[in-house]
């Protein structure tokens, strides 16, 4: 009687959920190759792809014509999906996003397949990734690079002092014997 009440009165009260909730799959047709990556990994087998080719004019006068896949047909059955979430984890291009939407019901157990306009549509409801920790140490290619480079640069300071120094004698490796 006294106490509150813990009980959300939804849909008139929405609910917090965390930032990376994982509702549905977006899809990002634009970084989709049709590599059929997420397609084959799926364990429940709910994502339709169909595609065809095309050849692409050379990029030059006297090169070769490309072929590359086109995206005819992308479709994600939820009504089988188990949201393991491997199909995002193994898409190579990221192309496949976790959308913390999740009204999605439907009357009708078939209409639960849902198609690549519907999918792109839900990518705009995908938040922004967590911004860096400023305190974290760089990724070890970023670290190695950044080493590389730091010493080309040092390498060149000296090669351009070295030539000013030559006259006057005492560089690096140039010590009395």
């Amino acid at each position: 009687m006294t106490r509150r009440a813990v009980t959300e009165h939804y849909p008139e009260a929405q609910p917090e959920l965390p930032p990376r909730t994982r509702g549905v799959i977006g899809l990002f047709e634009e970084n989709c190759t049709v590599c059929m990556l997420c397609a084959r990994e799926c364990p429940d087998w709910c994502i339709y792809i169909d595609s065809h080719k095309e050849t692409v004019p050379p990029a030059a006068p006297g090169g070769r014509e490309r072929s590359r896949n086109v995206l005819d047909r992308f479709a994600i059955d939820f009504a089988l999906c188990m949201y393991c979430g491997i199909c995002i984890e193994v898409c190579p291009f990221d192309a496949l996003f976790w959308s913390p939407e999740f009204e999605y019901a439907e009357t009708d157990i078939h209409e639960l397949t849902h198609e690549r306009d519907k999918l792109r549509a839900w990518m705009w409801t995908v938040p922004e990734p967590p911004a860096l920790d400023e305190a974290a140490e760089d990724a070890k290619e970023l670290a190695t690079a950044r080493r590389t480079a730091d010493k080309l640069a040092a390498q060149e300071r000296a090669e351009a002092s070295g030539g000013r120094g030559a006259q006057g004698g005492d560089g690096p490796g140039e010590g009395a014997s």
